[in-house]
């Protein structure tokens, strides 16, 4: 029975470093890359007045993604995809900061150009919670134009730059956009830790210091998704069986653009329902987010908001959708005066989160000891007949 038991704990460990050993092989190979490169302010030789324009170039194998962040306006990330290796970013710096036609800024050759789609961040909504049911359409103050803030200059640290602003009747505090652009794949170090590819960006942003106008309010973001042929119209939510990178979230909500309805997706905006009440959260620090339906918006009004939308596109589609923080009976804003909210910007399909290596060993050995013991209970029972019986067998007397 010895024997039998510590064959059966042999066979578990045994069990566990091959399917350790065969995720080691399957993790192990290599992962698309880009090489990634970045200027500020393409093309000029001073500091333009009104922003900044950071161009960040991410060259494939036979394709480019170009990603331009400005904040001459509302702040905007503008992604184009391009089949060819070698296409550039021009900008006609006058025409640029006078922002009152488009084709300053071009992407060549122009027939290389896959895709093109631009999110801006245009205002912060405010409304006070009087009754805590989270409603924004109660006692709504009146919105913070983000095209009106004072924006610092762009802070940059390789493919990470970030931007930080505030309105003139702001008393104190900031609200902060940081924006990473990736080489290949991976995975944030902070909550809600989102998977990106070599095809995406993600965008930080969270508001700090910021004293609201009541004791009881809460805040909403509002972004709208700007594109040529087929603009990001419709939010999946997706559900999940796994909670390891983001506890207790077991959700992604994915605002997608396709064409003609197909589910093949050109460009996509990705976040989970979450944001955060503390620079470095713990699980309390969490609160639910939500989102509304995208709606049409006039695209000329979002033009004139933001300085790259009217140097890049001509006749474009614009949706928008709020982001709201909080749910009835959670925290207000007042109670840390701090909120996080993470989101990914790319092209292709979205990242897919999958269960780490880790995870599916010890799945895999738990799954797998109850039929490890099995067997050797039952290869032991049939021993032990056996035995018995060879010991009583007739034997004839001669």
């Amino acid at each position: 029975m010895a024997t039998a038991m510590s064959c059966g704990v042999s066979s578990v460990f045994l069990l566990f470093y091959v399917f350790t050993s065969c995720l080691g092989l399957f993790s192990g190979g290599e992962t698309f890359k880009r090489q990634v490169s970045v200027e500020l302010n393409p093309g000029l030789t001073v500091t333009p007045p009104g922003g900044d324009l950071l161009h960040v170039r991410a060259v494939g194998d036979n394709d480019t993604l170009h990603f331009l962040f400005c904040s001459q306006g509302a702040p905007t990330l503008l992604l184009v995809h391009t089949n060819s290796s070698s296409s550039t970013v021009k900008v006609d710096w006058p025409l640029f900061l006078a922002r009152n036609t488009s084709g300053s800024l071009r992407v060549e050759p122009e027939s290389s150009i896959l895709y093109s789609t631009a999110v801006v961040f245009s205002r912060l909504l405010e409304y006070d919670d009087v009754n805590d049911t989270a409603d924004p359409t109660s006692d709504p103050f009146p919105p913070y134009e983000l095209q009106n803030f004072t924006w610092s200059r762009l802070n940059l640290s390789g493919p990470v730059a970030l931007l930080c602003g505030a309105a003139s009747n702001f008393t104190n505090g900031s609200l902060c956009l940081q924006l990473s652009v990736f080489q290949s794949e991976g995975r944030g170090e902070l909550w809600p830790r989102l998977i990106h590819t070599a095809n995406s960006s993600q965008m930080g942003v969270w508001l700090d210091g910021m004293l609201p106008r009541a004791n009881r309010s809460r805040f909403l973001l509002e972004l709208q998704a700007v594109s040529g042929a087929y603009p990001l119209s419709r939010v999946e939510v997706h559900r999940s069986i796994d909670d390891e990178y983001t506890p207790s979230i077991f959700k992604v909500s994915q605002w997608v653009s396709s064409v003609n309805g197909s589910s093949d997706v050109l460009g996509f905006v990705q976040w989970k329902p979450v944001a955060y009440r503390q620079s470095n959260p713990a699980l309390e620090d969490a609160t639910p987010c939500r989102h509304s339906d995208p709606r049409p918006q006039s695209s000329e009004k979002t033009a004139a908001s933001s300085g790259l939308i009217r140097a890049f596109y001509s006749e474009p589609d614009t949706f928008a959708l709020n982001v709201s923080f909080g749910l009835a009976g959670e925290p207000f804003y007042n109670s840390t005066q701090f909120l996080s909210w993470t989101v990914l910007v790319g092209v292709g399909s979205p990242p897919v989160d999958s269960f780490s290596p880790l995870v599916v060993a010890i799945m895999a050995v738990g799954l797998g000891t109850p039929v490890v013991f099995l067997l050797l209970g039952g290869l032991w029972v049939c021993i032990r007949k056996r035995a018995a019986d060879s010991t009583t067998a007739y034997e004839p007397i001669n």
